[in-house]
């Protein structure tokens, strides 16, 4: 079955990553991941305590405003 189940898969990723990208690099690359990582979370997490109801709220059902 592939995937990364065996040690030396992930030793090999590792090496490779660090020829592609270079040791310099790397720490650079995970944090900017982190961050990125961090921010769609929140994004996600404000996204699911929004209420639905309130997104409609104030137009008709063609989509424009109610009040003029």
């Amino acid at each position: 079955m592939p995937g990364l189940r065996e040690p030396s898969h992930w030793i090999i990723l590792i090496i490779v990553l660090v020829i592609v990208f270079g040791a310099a690099r790397l720490p650079s690359i995970a944090k900017n991941l982190g961050q990125s990582m961090k921010v769609f979370r929140k994004e996600m997490k404000d996204l699911n305590s929004s209420d639905p109801t309130d997104q409609g709220a104030g137009k008709d059902d063609t989509g424009r405003d109610d009040h003029k």
